[in-house]
């Protein structure tokens, strides 16, 4: 591996400085200058009252004044004080009173100073005034220009660097990260691993006259890990890593970005062999839609320079462009043609062994209780992703540090979950008894209706200790081994168990309450998934009536059907729900005894266990 450059000294990074300094001095030159040749003319510096003319005319008659200094446009004096030599400072304006002179010897003022300006020569004055004058707008144009160069950011971006990239550049090893740094992406790595290859052999790939794909597109859900990637490839190749955002290349002038691009390329080729990062291309890199006059926009112009700059440079040149997006659906098909992003590198959501890998990963570093159940965790957090489960860590982490110990245990990393999940307990919100017991059989009424149906993950908790993100109690489920499929019987029974709280609160309460909201959201939200996207409707077949948008960023959906087709889906959905609903209550009704005793022991307890909730459910079943 290649040594890192040498820091430089600060000696030389302080004779780089801008020359404001210089001028800043200069600005205090002449201020002093101006206090040596242009002296106070104003007299002593002590504190000096002013008075009319006429005043100082009757001091003087009265014979009150001490001594007198006259200068051209002021008259200064103290009055006599005895036992002191000077008193009380006065000054007034000069008038033009010929008699002054007499009246200062009438007045026994017979020492009294006249003080003439000091004069310079005039053309050296002239002289002066203009040097000073230009020195001083340089100094103040000088500052200006730093000041707004620091506001505008390091690396190039100042108004005297428009058009230079401005891409973060680690040396070789990107501070030591590797592929053993990153866990839960196995496939992923074995992709990125014949790029490394090159970049250490290219030879070997030249001699057979092979090329190797100029770009790589990791393509995933936000958290997964797709920069941790392109710098682990950087370190395993020990080669420069330049890393940019495409946000970075968008600017308020036409053209900057282009001129960007084209800067990021050159730097990257005087240092090839070397790898090129764009974070959130798709900023950059948005489908082209030809209206208006979108041919000289500024993003466009970007993208045309990048795919230019893409086909421009050849693909032994050690130059190797990795791009991520969580928004591949955006970008333009240009850039995703062989020759540009051959490969496209999927960066998904960690499996069970991905996500216990992950989980030991960022343990590493944590003193912790040899006997953590990491594969507990894992199945406890389907769904997370890298950085969620790096969270978790975390928080199980500063959770056992508040308790005092200085170790994290099994059960830190397991509220750890929830307060990732739910957020944190809030244990100062006051609940009347009458909702508490509400919540208790709400709660409950989830975990008996889904114990009691057979394609249902097992209960692991139950609580009614609200949380932060507003739940006022949860049941959590987990699956006890990962499922990539959900069959028809599994989504119904899901619906099901999301009407159980509400069946509980109208068969004890005979009521309805607020607290179910979440639960007809996800219910509906699933019901309709079958109709539309699953093809699970005897209705309506396996057609697909409703298309999926951005399935990184949340999944949102488009319906496509005729507006009599809607209404038809709509009562689809009714229909589904209202038998889902029917059914929990059902279930509710022949285990009534269950419900009472499992709902008084939760409301004791406030948190019960799946095993105490099955331990009990046992002498009914």
């Amino acid at each position: 591996m290649k040594k890192k450059d040498k820091k430089p000294n600060k000696n030389s990074q302080w004779l780089k400085k801008p020359m404001f300094l210089f001028y800043a001095i200069a600005i205090i030159g002449v201020f002093a200058f101006q206090a040596l040749v242009y002296p106070k003319l104003q007299g002593p510096s002590e504190e000096v009252k002013v008075v009319g003319y006429g005043t100082f005319l009757d001091q003087l008659a009265q014979g009150k004044i001490n001594q007198v200094h006259v200068a051209d446009k002021k008259i200064t004096y103290d009055l006599k004080v005895p036992g002191k030599k000077e008193g009380p400072k006065y000054e007034t304006a000069r008038m033009e009173d010929f008699d002054l002179v007499d009246r200062l010897y009438k007045g026994d003022i017979k020492g009294f100073e006249r003080i003439y300006p000091v004069e310079i020569n005039p053309i050296l004055g002239s002289i002066l005034s203009f040097v000073l004058t230009l020195v001083f707008f340089i100094a103040v144009a000088q500052l200006l220009m730093y000041m707004l160069n620091k506001r505008m950011g390091e690396g190039g971006v100042g108004p005297m660097s428009f058009g230079k990239s401005n891409a973060k550049i680690y040396d070789q090893s990107v501070e030591g990260m590797t592929f053993d740094n990153v866990a839960g992406q196995d496939e992923a790595k074995e992709a990125l691993k014949e790029i490394v290859d090159f970049l250490h052999n290219p030879k070997k790939y030249a001699a057979i006259g092979a090329k190797l794909p100029k770009g790589a597109l990791l393509v995933g859900p936000p958290g997964t890990g797709k920069t941790l990637l392109a710098q682990a490839v950087a370190g395993e190749a020990e080669v420069p890593f330049f890393s940019i955002s495409g946000s970075e290349f968008v600017e308020m002038f036409v053209g900057l970005g282009a001129s960007k691009v084209r800067d990021l390329f050159k730097q990257a080729n005087e240092k090839a062999p070397c790898i090129v990062f764009i974070d959130e291309i798709d900023t950059i890199g948005k489908k082209r839609d030809g209206m208006g006059f979108s041919g000289n926009d500024e993003r466009e112009q970007t993208l045309n320079q990048l795919l230019a700059e893409m086909d421009g440079f050849e693909g032994k040149s050690g130059v190797v462009i990795l791009a991520a997006t969580n928004r591949p659906e955006s970008l333009d098909p240009a850039l995703l043609r062989p020759g540009r992003f051959d490969r496209r590198i999927p960066v998904e959501l960690p499996d069970l062994a991905g996500r216990e890998a992950i989980l030991k990963v960022h343990a590493r570093k944590i003193k912790k209780d040899a006997n953590i159940d990491y594969n507990a965790i894992a199945r406890a957090t389907a769904g997370a992703s890298g950085a969620d489960l790096a969270n978790m860590v975390n928080e199980g982490a500063l959770r056992a540090v508040r308790q005092g110990r200085n170790e994290m245990t099994q059960e830190d990393l397991e509220e750890s979950v929830e307060v990732v999940l739910a957020g944190y307990e809030r244990k100062n919100m006051v609940i009347s008894p009458k909702e508490k017991e509400m919540i208790a059989y709400h709660e409950v009424g989830h975990a008996l209706v889904a114990a009691m149906q057979s394609d249902s993950a097992p209960v692991h908790k139950i609580t009614i200790i609200p949380r932060t993100s507003g739940a006022l109690g949860y049941t959590m489920q987990v699956d006890e081994e990962e499922k990539f499929l959900m069959s028809q019987e599994e989504a119904y029974q899901k619906i099901v168990t999301f009407t159980g709280g509400r069946s509980a609160e109208e068969l004890i309460f005979n009521t309805r309450t607020s607290g179910a909201s979440n639960d007809i959201e996800q219910a509906t939200k699933i019901a309709r998934a079958m109709i539309t996207r699953f093809g699970m409707s005897d209705k309506f077949g396996m057609v697909a009536m409703e298309s999926v948008t951005n399935q990184y960023l949340g999944g949102d959906t488009s319906l496509q059907v005729s507006p009599d087709t809607a209404h038809l889906i709509d009562q689809e959905v009714e229909k589904l729900i209202a038998k889902a609903h029917n059914q929990a209550i059902t279930i509710l009704k022949e285990n009534m005894e269950a419900l009472h005793e499992i709902s008084r022991f939760l409301l004791n307890k406030e948190t019960i266990t799946g095993e105490e909730f099955m331990e009990i459910l046992a002498k009914y079943k």
